[in-house]
This record gives structure tokens, sequence and C-alpha cells, in this order.
């Protein structure tokens, strides 16, 4: 296919160190940064042409194994552009950055947020599972530390001494935990992506985020789930 493989530019190549160097980045900043990359190098520049722009450097990255993807932010539901390893799986991906009992820590952690009802995990459980790690005990400061990493790092974020999965550690690790949690883990049933976030149907079980949540119900005068109909029992954000 001729069309993908339109050349890679500098403005690309720009484009992609600057990604590389965030992890991840806003649909906003990446629009800027689209625009930024090609008046620098002088390369054409449609303002809506964003997403061929990235699958021109998508389909150089390929040998690689490399990719960037677009995923959404359960908080606002806002664009986002992150740069995936697919050659590692992505706990091994993390094994170079922390130890062993960091990383039992970090998948308790996700064990807890993917399975409770609203995609977070209070700071106070988290902090409990320290005596259970089977690989090294770790003191409870010690932990908070390490929570500390966690966050800088893009794999959780914090809100008031509660932790979620950070937009980054959802898009780089989607695959992962739907094959890791085939019981549990949701799609939503609005932008089929995995929802952590997310609100879940009384009657049916399907799974919402609040964004999606949000903007379904924005059109209709009362509040029915989308698969089988029933009043939709949670609160509307």
């Amino acid at each position: 296919n001729t069309a993908m493989a339109a050349q890679m530019t500098d403005a690309h190549r720009r484009f992609l160190q600057v990604l590389m160097s965030h992890g991840i980045m806003e649909g906003s900043e990446a629009r800027k940064l689209h625009r930024r990359c090609c008046e620098i190098h002088k390369v054409y520049y449609a303002h809506d042409k964003l997403d061929d722009f990235i699958s021109t450097i998508n389909s150089h990255l390929q040998p690689l194994f490399m990719q960037i993807r677009k995923g959404m932010s359960e908080g606002d539901g806002r664009a986002h552009y992150a740069l995936v390893n697919l050659a590692e799986t992505e706990i091994t991906k993390m094994a170079s950055d922390y130890t062993e009992n960091e990383l039992e820590l970090f998948r308790k952690t996700m064990d807890l947020i993917i399975l409770s009802e609203n995609g977070f995990a209070s700071s106070t459980d988290i902090l409990n599972l320290t005596d259970q790690l089977k690989t090294k005990k770790m003191k409870k400061k010690e932990a908070e530390q390490v929570l500390k990493f966690f966050v800088e790092d893009k794999w959780l974020s914090e809100r008031n001494g509660e932790y979620t999965l950070h937009t980054r550690c959802i898009i780089e690790m989607e695959q992962y935990i739907l094959s890791n949690y085939q019981d549990v883990a949701r799609k939503c049933n609005i932008c089929h992506s995995l929802a952590i976030q997310s609100q879940v149907c009384e009657s049916c079980g399907i799974g919402m985020h609040l964004p999606c949540v949000r903007k379904y119900f924005r059109a209709q005068t009362e509040p029915r789930c989308p698969q089988c109909n029933d009043f939709w029992s949670c609160d509307i954000p």
C-alpha cells in the first residue's frame, strides 16, 4: 500500500521525539505540536490530518514494535496520544524500572482498582497490602514512596488519597488487562475501549466511562441503559 508508506520527514521525527520525552500527550497539545513541527521543518500542514500524520509515523515504527496509540482520559473524556511498546508485555517493561516487590505491589494495586466498584483504591487499602507481599515485605513508609514513583511515572494517578490507573497506563495495558482480568475487565458500551472508572447498569451489568455516560444521556429525556433499556440508576455526572 503506497499511501501507508508516506515519507517520514523531519517534522514526523521531531513529533516522535517530543512525544517520546513526554510518554503521553493530551490531544490539544499533540495538535499544537503537529503544527509546530510542520512549520519548523516547512512541511505541508493540514490541521485536520493529525491522525494521518501519526499513521505515517506508525508505519515506520512497525519494525521496531512501537506504536503511537490514541486513548481517552477517563476523568474528562479528552483524547490522549501515548507511545506504546508492543514487543514487551507492559509488566516486563516496568520490570526494568522497579524491583520485584515494587512490581508485586503494583499488580496488587491494579487488582484492587480493577475489582473495585468505581475504579479507585484508597491509599489505606493499598498500604495494607504491604504485609501480604510474597516477594519481600515492604514498610508502609517505603510503600508510600513507591506509590509516589508510580504516579510520577504515569502508571497511577491520585486524587485525595484515592488511586486509579493513569491514562497512559490504560492505553499501554489495555490488552494485558483485558486478557488477565477477563471476568471483570469491562469495555465501555459506548466507545468500546477499556473502562476502569465506570458506571455499571444494575440490571444487565454493562459499563460506561463517566464522560461517555455524560455524553450519551445528554440527548435523552430519561436515562435508560443503551443495552437493556432499564432505568439508569446511577447519578449522571
